[in-house]
């Protein structure tokens, strides 16, 4: 089993930049999959990035590409998301999420760490 904490959010003005970390407890962290997804109110969790078990693959939505960077330390159980060039249409919550495997889908993550807010003021 897996326990995710997510930090880093807060609120940023337009162009700005955060970064979040998500920090994991429990042995089998470098045998996951890790993922970054958000929601906004009245809006379903979305897909944002995913790195693979070693980090040596990497996905995006095309919303945040060229944006945001997702990257892992396996000594350290973390894995972080830098988030460059903040637009307001990113506010929402952040969560970080472990699988097996890579996935995009908020129902197929197998764990889900609490979510951190991150709100862009334009």
């Amino acid at each position: 089993q897996v326990q995710l904490v997510e930090s880093g959010g807060g609120l940023v003005q337009a162009g700005g930049s955060l970064r979040l970390s998500c920090a994991a407890s429990g042995r089998t962290f470098s045998t996951y999959s890790m993922g970054w997804f958000r929601q906004a109110p009245g809006k379903e969790r979305e897909f944002v990035a995913a790195i693979s078990w070693g980090g040596g693959s990497t996905y995006y939505a095309d919303s945040v590409k060229g944006r945001f960077t997702i990257s892992r330390d396996n000594a350290k159980k973390t894995v972080y998301l830098q988030m460059n060039s903040l637009k307001p249409e990113d506010t929402a919550v952040y969560y970080c999420g472990a699988s097996s495997s890579v996935v995009k889908t908020a129902p197929a993550v197998r764990y889900w760490g609490q979510g951190t807010q991150v709100t862009v003021s334009s």
